[in-house]
């Protein structure tokens, strides 16, 4: 074993044992008083900074955030420790063995020479593991909090699967331009169910649309907020430069400079 091997091994033990002191009787009042589900809304913000922090591209921005997101799975190891349930150990075990297990191309005698093959053999492995047999139906197995954006597109992938899928790009557009008009149909009802319907088939198949043509959603979505973003952000500069107060303009002033705007960023 190598002097960095050595090193790592020593940091990682100081650490469970940081997080031993916090919740020891002499530790950290906050700590103490911590359980799996009251540091659930925690693990989601430290999650979805370190996916904040891989689109900045800054390395040390994402070596602060998967610290901080490793720091939350060694509280709840701790947590079931203290409650006779597993420890840390128990969970990289169990990490190796799921992993190994998974990857026979790797580790044993299978073949698997394209990422498709990989995920083909990945998922008919997972339907021979523990818990699997709870699935009654395709669908089963969705993550609960999974963004709605994510989820539909899983949910539309584990269908795919089977062969309910779309043959064309055509047919999916035809799909979305059939939503659209059922929206428009339930707008001129005036029945508040029935338009939220239409639009929630609308969006999930605008999502089919993205995921027909190999696009994630969520991070589709995600671009187009911020793009959003930074174009406001210029159009409220460009108007205090006016001298223009943006709450008192109106929405032709301010349609104008973001036309503007939008025409000096594509040129």
């Amino acid at each position: 074993m190598n002097t960095h091997e050595n090193k790592s091994i020593s940091s990682f033990q100081d650490l469970i044992e940081l997080m031993r002191k916090l919740r020891s009787k002499d530790g950290c009042p906050w700590d103490k008083e911590q359980n799996h589900v009251s540091l659930k809304s925690h693990l989601i913000e430290e999650t979805y900074e370190v996916i904040d922090a891989i689109d900045s591209g800054n390395p040390d921005k994402l070596k602060e955030e998967l610290a901080d997101l490793f720091f939350h799975i060694i509280f709840h190891c701790q947590i079931a420790r203290e409650m006779g349930e597993f420890d840390i150990d128990c969970v990289m075990a169990l990490c190796i063995d799921k992993m190994t297990r998974r990857h026979p191309h790797v580790f044993g005698d299978a073949t698997a020479t394209t990422p498709e093959e990989v995920i083909h053999q990945w998922e008919q492995i997972k339907k021979t593991e523990k818990g699997f047999e709870e699935r009654k139906f395709i669908v089963d197995g969705l993550p609960r909090h999974l963004p709605a954006l994510q989820k539909a597109q899983k949910l539309q992938k584990k269908v795919a699967k089977v062969g309910f899928d779309w043959t064309n790009i055509h047919d999916v557009i035809a799909k979305v331009d059939e939503e659209l008009r059922e929206v428009k149909e339930a707008i001129r009802e005036k029945k508040p169910e029935h338009i939220e319907e239409e639009v929630g088939d609308l969006l999930f198949s605008i999502v089919n649309l993205a995921r027909f043509l190999k696009l994630d959603t969520e991070n589709v979505l995600h671009k187009t907020i911020y793009k959003f973003v930074d174009r406001f952000k210029k159009v409220e500069t460009e108007l205090t430069s006016m001298g223009k107060d943006i709450e008192k303009c109106t929405l032709e002033e301010m349609d104008a400079v973001w036309n503007k705007v939008k025409s000096n960023i594509s040129k």
